[in-house]
């Protein structure tokens, strides 16, 4: 069972997915909990997983970092501030790739193109 069509991922905080562990400990079949709260047999399977493994701690959402340069890259002006900002964090980001050995030409060219792109 997926999401609806333009419908946005659901966030279950530890309490829910604690509810619906309950609701299976209570004695309610594998299929019936997850018709019951909507969800699919396998992310079932992986909360009781981890609640196996961690207890309820392991059931917290862990956020993924993502692309902190997103926010600058889709503006077509930037202020003062956030063009110093944006400049900042392609040095930074730079920096670490150095330091890890990926020193790349591409990468060099990616970054020369956004600064050109958002000083213009």
């Amino acid at each position: 069972m997926g999401r609806p069509k333009g419908g946005k991922n659901r966030e279950w905080t530890v309490d829910k997915k604690l509810e619906v562990l309950n609701y299976y400990f209570e004695g309610n079949s594998r299929r019936n909990t997850c018709a019951f709260f909507k969800i699919s047999s396998r992310q079932l399977q992986k909360w009781l997983v981890s609640y196996e493994d961690g207890g309820k701690d392991a059931l917290k959402n862990k956020r993924k970092p993502g692309n902190p340069l997103v926010k600058y890259s889709r503006r077509k002006e930037l202020t003062p501030i956030e063009q110093l900002e944006f400049e900042n964090m392609i040095l930074r980001i730079e920096n670490e790739r150095l330091k890890k050995g990926y020193a790349q030409e591409d990468v060099i060219l990616a970054k020369e193109k956004l600064l050109e792109k958002n000083t213009k």
